[in-house]
């Protein structure tokens, strides 16, 4: 396997989920439960992704649940979800350091709406770790859609069987194998190093293998 790149997802590889506290006061604010809360935050976010305006997002997010938020407390929520997605995993970015290093290249390749894609490539040194950044808003087309894969490794240079990707999304890692890159679901760190890494060839993190998060 004559591998040249890997390409990661942003949500739940380079950087964890939400904290079950973190959902809590956001619904809390929207006044509503959690449960509710996240299938109103999900129910729509395709759209969001592609490019659609944050405050019409928020504001049909209050209209499903029956409420309506004011300029302030827009702000709020936005400033939240950023803050959803701000907690990166150190081990992850250290290894596309390792990457790069040992002569690959790296990149990644997200659905993510402008508003976070803004704040990550504001973010001091966090793009420092990739060669190319894919983010669905900023081309209007979102995963599985086969074009974003093909805008990731036209920018790297690369054929598409040269390339890695990993997500946490069935759909999207299937995506990946249509576009005929290499594809992993991404559970956890611990799990692909045992499972998946050196089935690819690819180097051992320098920090150590089983490194526990922060």
């Amino acid at each position: 396997m004559n591998l040249r790149a890997v390409i990661f997802d942003f949500g739940n590889v380079l950087c964890r989920p939400p904290t079950e506290q973190q959902l809590s006061d956001a619904a809390a604010v929207c006044g509503v439960t959690v449960e509710e809360f996240v299938h109103a935050f999900w129910r729509n976010r395709r759209e969001y992704d592609r490019g659609m305006d944050a405050r019409e997002y928020w504001s049909e997010l209050a209209k499903f649940i029956g409420r309506a938020f004011d300029d302030s407390t827009l702000q709020d929520l936005m400033r939240r979800e950023i803050a959803f997605w701000s907690h990166f995993d150190a081990r992850v970015l250290s290894w596309s350091d390792d990457l790069r290093h040992a002569g690959l290249k790296t990149g990644i390749l997200s659905n993510l709406p402008r508003t976070l894609g803004e704040s990550l490539r504001a973010e001091p040194g966090f793009l420092d770790h990739f060669d190319q950044v894919t983010f669905s808003y900023e081309l209007g087309v979102i995963k599985p859609e086969p074009e974003i894969y093909h805008h990731a490794i036209q920018r790297l240079g690369i054929e598409p069987a040269q390339a890695l990707f990993l997500d946490d999304r069935a759909e999207n890692v299937q995506g990946a194998l249509v576009a005929g890159l290499h594809g992993e679901i991404f559970t956890t760190w611990e799990e692909f190093l045992t499972h998946d890494r050196a089935r690819y060839g690819l180097p051992e993190p320098q920090f150590g293998a089983v490194a526990k998060p922060a």
